[in-house]
């Protein structure tokens, strides 16, 4: 069997919609799909021996729906075209504080504990999807894997507890929160998003694409400009 890649497509998909059943009736944030599915299938990969670049090769077609999935992510932006248009001014500025606040916490944070400008270059772009973050970081000199993985664990921690933070601070209004979710936790805190209210993930969905457009063009300025001022 582990001679093959065939089960690589069903043992995703099994472990991924009985990680969502779960989540669904328990209605606990920490049993986030996407992470359960990796606490499971990660230790199998490990206990089989089986390369993650084999199992990658037979569901491979998971990844290639990415971005006709984000591109999908445009629909509610149409619904809510009016609500856009009438606050462009104000959403603009959202993802340009956002987008600039990211980059700055997380690359001074690293400097601050001892990180080379290499590994400093991969986890500047960490708010904004896969695609992006791993090509404005490979621009800067960064690593575009270490890129992924700080992604995906930035995706999770907001998908996990964004929401709660949000009711903490008695943030109610629904496009304050999707444009906060879109912002700093990509696509992962937009499915989120999506999931809880249609109207939150529209602007998220929006967030998620002007964040990754600021962050693309800001990045190569303001990585040479950290590393000046707390390198």
């Amino acid at each position: 069997m582990m001679d093959n890649i065939w089960w690589s497509l069903p043992l995703t998909l099994v472990v991924f919609y009985a990680a969502r059943a779960l989540s669904q009736r328990l209605k606990m944030p920490l049993l986030n799909p996407l992470l359960v599915s990796m606490a499971i299938i990660i230790p199998f990969l490990l206990f089989t021996g089986i390369p993650y670049q084999r199992y990658f090769q037979g569901s491979k077609i998971l990844n290639d729906f990415l971005q006709p999935a984000v591109v999908a992510l445009a629909f509610p932006l149409y619904e809510q075209i009016h609500q856009i248009r009438a606050r462009w001014k104000s959403i603009i500025t959202v993802c340009f504080i956002g987008s600039l606040t990211a980059m700055i916490s997380g690359g001074a944070i690293a400097l601050w504990m001892g990180a080379t400008p290499e590994i400093v270059a991969s986890i500047l772009p960490k708010s904004v999807t896969t695609p992006i973050a791993m090509a404005t970081a490979e621009s800067i000199g960064g690593i575009p894997t270490i890129s992924a993985v700080c992604v995906i664990f930035v995706g999770i921690f907001g998908a996990i507890f964004g929401h709660s933070i949000f009711n903490l601070m008695r943030i109610n209004t629904k496009s304050a929160r999707g444009l906060a979710m879109g912002s700093a936790s990509h696509a992962l805190g937009t499915a989120r998003s999506v999931e809880l209210d249609y109207q939150e993930g529209a602007f998220s969905s929006l967030a998620l694409v002007i964040c990754g457009i600021i962050t693309s063009l800001l990045a190569p300025l303001l990585f040479p400009l950290l590393l000046h001022l707390f390198a």
